[in-house]
């Protein structure tokens, strides 16, 4: 008699920029609270934002994805420190079930995204 054989699902995620090697602290606290997301698009925003600002981050803003970004319907654009003076622009993704929220690096589709919001930053310095 064989033995079933289980599958395994492999999941893909955005490569973590180029560094020691190393996940930031930060980066990893916000992953693990932005899994607790219970569901919901009413509440997306306001979750991210506690999230963001309880590991040290800071929500920038909201959008909808208008499929800039696959499998998602609502982009929240983070600022999370990795270093005393390196911060680096992050994306919390709504995927289009409402049900998960994952995080993604800035990549080539999502380069003027990420511009923009660099730029926004340099505005509220400012202000």
């Amino acid at each position: 008699m064989e033995a079933p054989q289980a599958s395994v699902a492999i999941a893909t995620h955005t490569a973590l920029p180029a560094g020691d090697g190393g996940i930031p602290t930060g980066l990893l606290e916000l992953e693990l609270s932005l899994d607790s997301f219970s569901g919901g698009t009413d509440d997306f925003s306001d979750f991210v934002r506690s999230v963001a600002d309880s590991s040290g981050g800071e929500f920038l803003f909201a959008l909808p994805a208008s499929d800039l970004i696959e499998d998602c319907q609502s982009i929240a654009v983070l600022r999370l420190s990795e270093a005393e003076s390196e911060t680096s622009i992050l994306f919390a993704c709504l995927d289009k079930d409402g049900t998960s929220i994952r995080v993604e690096h800035p990549g080539d589709s999502t380069r003027d995204l990420q511009r923009f919001a660099e730029s926004f930053v340099g505005l509220l310095e400012r202000m």
